[in-house]
This record gives C-alpha cells, sequence and structure tokens, in this order.
C-alpha cells in the first residue's frame, strides 16, 4: 500500500463531482448546460492531460528543486504567513501566465483547447492539454526562483487547481459581494465568453485583484455565449488539439521573411487571417452531405471512456510499481481509444483500422507478457484472415455502428 499514489483517488473524485452537478441540474431542470458530444470530448482531453502529466511531473519537481537548490534570490522560511504570500505569489503567477495565453499565438494554441467547448460545466475544467500543462509549469519556475520550496510550491498549486476546478460551472448562485475578492464561476463564465464585451477579460484563478489592478476586469452583465469566436467544426481529438498550429504554420507560411513569421508565432491572435480555419477544415476534415440516417455508437463510446478511467486510475495509483512497458501499453491504449472517440464522433472513415490497431496492441501486450513471443503476429494474421473471408469490416459498421435515423 505504500508505493500507491493516492492522487489516484482524485479521478474518481472529480466523477462524482461531475454526476453531483449533472443531477442537480436535471432537478433544476437545466440539463441543456450539457452536451453529451461536448462533455466528451471535454472529458477526453483531461485524460490525455493526467495520462501523459504521469510521465513528466516528476521531471517538473526535479526542476523546481534544482532551480531552488541553485538559483533562489531569497530564503524564504516555512512559516504560516508565507503560505498566503505563496498563494498570492501563485495567483499573481497564473495571471500572466493566463494573459500571455491569451495574447501570444504560440501559448494560445496551447490554450486555445480549453476555450472550445460551447458549454460550461465541470467537464471543461478537465479541457487541458498537455502542452498547456508544460507551458504553465514553465512559468510556475518563478516561484522556487523567488525562494519558495519545491514542496510547498507543488501543495499550493493542488489547492490552486482544485479552486479552480469549481469555477467551471453555471449552477452556482452568484454572491455579488464574493465577486470584490474571489473568482467565482461567474467571472470565470465572463472569461469563458465570446461576445465582444467579455473577450481577454479575467485572467484570475483565485483572487479577482489582478485584473482590477491591470485592467482586465469585467463582471457578468448579459448571459454569455461560451466557445469560441469562431467556433471549431469537429470533435476529432487530434484536429482540437492541433487545429490553431497548423493555422500558425499556414499563416507564416503566407508572409515573406523571418521577422514578418516571428510575428505571426509570437503576435496576437487577432493578427491571423480569419478564412485559414475554415480551408484547414476544408482540407483535412472529412466533409459529408447531411445524411438521414447517423451512427447509434453511445454505449458503445461509454465503454471505451470508462475503459480509460479505470486505466487511468491504475496507471496513476501504481506508476511506481509498473514496468516501462506497461506503462507504454497504458499510454497507446488510451491515446488510441482517445483517437478513437472523437473518430466515432466525427463518424471518420478510419474508425475500424485504428480498432484493428488497439486489438493488435491489446493481444500483443497479453501475449508479451504470457511470454508467447512467437504468437505476437497471430492477432495481425487472424485480423487479416477475417477481413479476407467475414469482410470483418461490414461487420463491424452493421453491429457495433449501428445506425438509427435522425428525427427531422
Amino acid at each position: 500500500m505504500e508505493d500507491i499514489n493516492y492522487l489516484a483517488f482524485a479521478i474518481p473524485a472529480f466523477f462524482l463531482f461531475l454526476y453531483i452537478e449533472y443531477a442537480i441540474a436535471l432537478k433544476l431542470k437545466k440539463q441543456h448546460l450539457f452536451k453529451y458530444e461536448s462533455s466528451v470530448s471535454n472529458i477526453s482531453i483531461g485524460i490525455a492531460e493526467r495520462l501523459l502529466n504521469l510521465f513528466i511531473a516528476a521531471s517538473f519537481f526535479e526542476l523546481f528543486n534544482y532551480i531552488y537548490q541553485n538559483f533562489a534570490l531569497f530564503n524564504i522560511p516555512n512559516s504560516w504567513w508565507v503560505w498566503a504570500l505563496l498563494i498570492l505569489a501563485t495567483d499573481f503567477v497564473w495571471y500572466w501566465y493566463h494573459r500571455l495565453g491569451h495574447e501570444v499565438n504560440f501559448f494560445w494554441a496551447a490554450h486555445i483547447v480549453h476555450h472550445q467547448s460551447e458549454e460550461f460545466n465541470l467537464t471543461v475544467s478537465a479541457r487541458i492539454t498537455t502542452f498547456q500543462a508544460l507551458i504553465r509549469s514553465i512559468f510556475w519556475c518563478a516561484l522556487p526562483l523567488a525562494g519558495f520550496h519545491p514542496v510547498m510550491v507543488l501543495s499550493i498549486l493542488v489547492v490552486h487547481g482544485a479552486y479552480s476546478f469549481f469555477t467551471h460551472t453555471q449552477l452556482i448562485p452568484r454572491v455579488k459581494w464574493l465577486e470584490h475578492i474571489l473568482v467565482t464561476p461567474s467571472i470565470h463564465g465572463v472569461h469563458h465568453a465570446s461576445d465582444e464585451k467579455y473577450l481577454d477579460k479575467n485572467y484570475g484563478d483565485v483572487f479577482v485583484f489582478w485584473d482590477k489592478i491591470f485592467g482586465t476586469f469585467q463582471r457578468e452583465e448579459e448571459a454569455p455565449k461560451y466557445g469560441l469566436t469562431h467556433p471549431i467544426k469537429s470533435y476529432s481529438f487530434l484536429w482540437q488539439h492541433f487545429h490553431y498550429y497548423l493555422e500558425i504554420a499556414e499563416a507564416a507560411k503566407r508572409v515573406k521573411g523571418f521577422g514578418n513569421k516571428l510575428k505571426v508565432v509570437f503576435g496576437h491572435p487577432a493578427v491571423l487571417d480569419q478564412d485559414i480555419r475554415p480551408m484547414l477544415e476544408r482540407k483535412y476534415l472529412q466533409h459529408k452531405s447531411k445524411d438521414t440516417y447517423r451512427f447509434k455508437f453511445k454505449k458503445y463510446l461509454n465503454v471505451q471512456v470508462l475503459s480509460c478511467v479505470i486505466m487511468l486510475t491504475y496507471l496513476t495509483a501504481f506508476f511506481t510499481s509498473l514496468t516501462t512497458i506497461d506503462h507504454l501499453f497504458v499510454l497507446a491504449f488510451i491515446i488510441i481509444t482517445l483517437i478513437n472517440c472523437g473518430a466515432l464522433m466525427e463518424q471518420i472513415r478510419w474508425i475500424y483500422y485504428l480498432e484493428c490497431l488497439r486489438l493488435i496492441l491489446v493481444f500483443g501486450f497479453v501475449f508479451y507478457k504470457l511470454q508467447w513471443i512467437e504468437l505476437i503476429l497471430l492477432p495481425t494474421l487472424t485480423l487479416i484472415i477475417l477481413e479476407r473471408v467475414f469482410t470483418l469490416s461490414s461487420v463491424y459498421k452493421h453491429y457495433v455502428l449501428r445506425y438509427e435515423k435522425v428525427k427531422s
């Protein structure tokens, strides 16, 4: 038991709070606050970030410790008042990390994923990419550099992150006097809005006074419209992660001169030509004419998401006890499954082949663990034979991706 990472319990706790929020929404007849595809997309992105963070978290603690041991500017003691100072310093660093994340294209490419959802509920809090987590951790290096002990920094980051989780909901009533001090769901909801008057406002995560000091504070007036000013037209796991990097690359290709290309990469998002995204969507996304039928896959999709959650929880709990092969298998299985979930929601043609790849991975891993190395190619050969003899792809589409008629 001593090898268990107890942070694994945060994963089921997260889903418990999601269930509570959804149950309250149903009771209040506000189920419209949730959209199935969007919620699955939000959770999928959060699973990927938690998964990949397992492989890099230790490295950042070592980096924090190295900076603290060798470059700390002050010798800050571990006293009670230091914790109050640290939460203020943490939120101050967050403010500037967050603000630059909206004002610099290179940073916005990582942060934009958090704002893609057109709903605003607790699932949106999970919508953090590994790229964003990496950039954020670089900014956190300012804390051990100032002289805060790395253990204190990591402890306060847990508290800081836990607080921001509860600001992603529409079910907590406004307490207006509290908005003079703390970031509330209403205040943070403004930040997630695409209305012009709400753009680039409320960057703080815990306290509102940074926004008031630097002129970026805005109270909620009209009900916000959530999401991006130019919404993306896909639930694809890959597209949501990488579309803005492609937009930056296309914008940089359109200008001449190295200096101008740097201005694109590190300039404000407003400088990008707004016709780039529609052009890239036509190029990379699978567009179809409106069909009268669609895939009926919710139960199948739910099983896939649940399997990822269980595997992530297990990997988090026993990460140090498992082998590198175990780590890589779970990593590959979950990433392939999350890509598959996005492909299912998009009805993309290569879903079947992704399923085959996952089956090959699972059986290959099982045979490896059982030391049946001579059978490692058997799953691939079996799938090829089944496809040739029984047209397995057609069977898969008929029984797994069952069609249902779209109500007009």
